[in-house]
C-alpha cells in the first residue's frame, strides 16, 4: 500500500450549508457532482461532503449521536503566523465556531483550531521548522 490519503469525506447534516461554507465561506474550488455530494481539489487530495446518515450506511454502520470530540483534527498548514490568525478568522467570518485562537505552541509553532459547522475539527497552523503538505502551485 503506497502512503498518501487520496480523499477525506466529511459526513454533514445539512449539505448546501456544508457546500457554502466551504466553497463561498473558504473559497475552496468545487469539482463538478451530483446534488447529495459535493468535492473539493485541494492541492494533491479531494475533500468530499456526504450526507451524515448516508455516510454512515455507505460503511455500514449507523450515524448514531455526534460525539462533543472525535478524535479527529484536520491541519491546514500556512506559511505565517498572521496567515494562521487570517484563516481561523475567515472560517469563522464563514461560519465556523472559534475553538482555540492562533497562539503559540509547545512544539515551537504557531496554530488555532475552528470547527466546521458540523463540528468537523481544524487546526491552522504554522510550523517554522519544517513545510508540511505540498507547494502552493
Amino acid at each position: 500500500m503506497q502512503p498518501r490519503i487520496s480523499m477525506i469525506t466529511l459526513g454533514v447534516e445539512d449539505i448546501e450549508r456544508a457546500v457554502r461554507f466551504y466553497e463561498q465561506g473558504l473559497g475552496w474550488p468545487r469539482l463538478e457532482s451530483p446534488p447529495e455530494v459535493a468535492f473539493f481539489t485541494l492541492n494533491g487530495t479531494w475533500l468530499g461532503l456526504y450526507g451524515r446518515e448516508a455516510l454512515a450506511e455507505d460503511a455500514g454502520m449507523t450515524a448514531g449521536d455526534k460525539p462533543a470530540f472525535g478524535g479527529v483534527a484536520l491541519a491546514h498548514n500556512v506559511t505565517s503566523e498572521a496567515e494562521v490568525d487570517a484563516v481561523l478568522a475567515q472560517a469563522v467570518e464563514a461560519g465556523a465556531s472559534l475553538v482555540k485562537p492562533g497562539q503559540k505552541v509547545f512544539w515551537g509553532g504557531y496554530s488555532g483550531y475552528f470547527a466546521d459547522p458540523d463540528g468537523h475539527l481544524w487546526e491552522v497552523a504554522h510550523n517554522p521548522l519544517v513545510w508540511i503538505g505540498p507547494e502552493d502551485p
